[in-house]
């Protein structure tokens, strides 16, 4: 429990990076970030070659399909660039003191991570698929580990991307959870008085101060007191 809603609470504490390195969040977002490397640079730079010697040109290895190929590199990138955004969100995230803008960024990381998922998911089916229908030539056969990192890499993405919005859904519901208990610790009525403040023995007093009432009346010439003469 980090004491506020969305962990507000601890808002403008010092980052410490090893710990920071250390958390399941970021060891995935970093694992997740090298899958991506590894799939759409798989596809640049052996995924596209040449059929045969009688067909010069590049080709897309999978069932020659420039569609599969064009898919992955996006998926990839996205996932590149996306992973970069979040790190440096969540290394950022406790200096943000606005509960609202915590929420954004938590609601974002959610929604980010389930459409990368999908992504990653039609991924390995495209690719996969394509792969399947592939006739490997002399020419073809020479990308074939190339292909095959891609759509395992493809398939571990998927997990990793289910797992952090598993992750940022359960940060969002912590977060929404303690709104309420911030909120509801008060009355709802704006007129409503606050709780009392307990006594040192931990029992609400229920005295009130009164000043001692004045008994005395005050003498013109007090005892013990002369009167000048002069």
């Amino acid at each position: 429990m980090e004491g506020a809603s969305f962990g507000a609470g601890r808002a403008g504490g010092a980052i410490d990076p090893v710990d920071f390195l250390k958390q399941p969040q970021t060891l995935l977002r970093v694992t997740t970030w090298i899958f991506s490397i590894v799939v759409f640079g798989s596809i640049v730079n052996e995924c596209y070659v040449n059929k045969d010697s009688q067909h010069p040109e590049l080709l897309c290895i999978f069932n020659e399909n420039e569609s599969a190929c064009s898919y992955g590199i996006a998926v990839g990138l996205i996932a590149f660039f996306g992973c970069i955004f979040f790190f440096v969100v969540d290394l950022y995230f406790q200096q943000i003191s606005s509960v609202k803008d915590r929420k954004r960024a938590v609601l974002l990381d959610l929604g980010f991570s389930g459409f990368l998922a999908f992504l990653w998911f039609v991924a390995f089916c495209f690719l996969a698929n394509q792969w399947q229908r592939t006739t490997l030539t002399r020419g073809f056969s020479q990308g074939a580990d190339a292909a095959r990192a891609a759509i395992t890499f493809s398939f571990f993405s998927i997990i990793i991307w289910v797992v952090l919005a598993l992750r940022a859904l359960q940060r969002y519901r912590l977060g929404t959870d303690m709104s309420l208990f911030a909120t509801e610790q008060f009355g709802a009525d704006p007129s409503a008085s606050y709780p009392g403040y307990p006594g040192a023995s931990g029992v609400e007093s229920t005295e009130t101060y009164q000043s001692p009432p004045f008994t005395e009346t005050l003498e013109p010439n007090p005892k013990g007191y002369q009167v000048p003469a002069y």
